[in-house]
């Protein structure tokens, strides 16, 4: 490797290990000592310390006696981000008590032009899933999440009239006019089940979430491995999942007497 090679892969290893002291904030341990914070990045101590330091320094963390904190510096850098967090908030224990209820991966989505993106999720106790996070980006053409967009979201269309609509398995629409009919249902049952379009092993089935507006915040639902969940089971898990999407549209303000 050239000094020039050398200088390029510094940086990336840095900011790897700036994750790794990240990764160990979280809601249950906000505060950890400097020592919980080496145990936890597997780091040598000298190292972990003197990239403690550095990240105090900088604004990623904050120092109060031996323990740390998310440094108000990144929080400031975050803001922008976090515009919708509080629909999370309101949103997730009704993931939880879905994903209880069913037994499967329940997932709350949002729309950035064609694609959805999962904001929210409550993964299902079963050893045989799909995993489902908190980022994962999926297109809105393949999948139940995306009728729903579809149905409930003119923007939804303009965006997807511009995108591919790449062929994933054998069930993946890839055409307008299947996406239209595909639409056309979602709107009459209120929400849609889709079986292997994105992998073929995998389904699920969404219903649409309404703010206090009565605008589409966003589609909620349910994902599982097809060999747990088949069409046989959408006439019981439909509603249900239509059900807890409505409590989240009323958790959001929505007042589904005027709807």
């Amino acid at each position: 490797m050239d000094a020039k090679q050398g200088s390029a892969a510094a940086p990336i290893l840095v900011l790897h290990k700036v994750a790794q002291v990240l990764d160990c904030f979280s809601v249950e341990e906000p505060e950890p000592t400097l020592q919980q914070l080496i145990r936890k990045t597997g780091l040598p101590s000298s190292t972990c310390q003197r990239l403690v330091q550095n990240m105090v320094r900088e604004g990623f963390l904050d120092r109060d006696g031996d323990r740390y904190r998310i440094g108000i510096g990144l929080v400031r850098w975050a803001t922008p981000g976090t515009v919708g967090l509080d629909v999370v908030r309101l949103i997730k224990p009704i993931l939880q008590e879905l994903r209880d209820e069913t037994g499967e991966s329940a997932c709350f989505y949002t729309r950035d032009g064609a694609f959805r993106t999962v904001v929210a999720v409550a993964q299902t106790r079963h050893v045989v899933m799909r995993p489902f996070m908190v980022g994962q980006v999926m297109p809105i053409h393949a999948g139940a999440p995306g009728k729903i967009f579809l149905a409930y979201d003119p923007e939804a269309w303009q965006a997807l009239e511009q995108a591919p609509l790449t062929k994933f398995a054998p069930a993946t629409p890839d055409s307008l006019e299947l996406l239209q009919q595909q639409t056309a249902a979602a709107r009459e049952q209120g929400f849609y089940a889709a079986f292997g379009e994105r992998h073929a092993d995998v389904g699920s089935i969404s219903a649409p979430v309404f703010d206090h507006a009565g605008d589409l915040a966003g589609v909620l639902g349910l994902g599982f491995p097809t060999q747990r969940v088949g069409p046989d089971d959408v006439p019981r898990l439909g509603p249900v999942v239509r059900r807890a999407a409505t409590r989240a549209s009323q958790a959001l303000g929505h007042d589904i007497a005027q709807a």
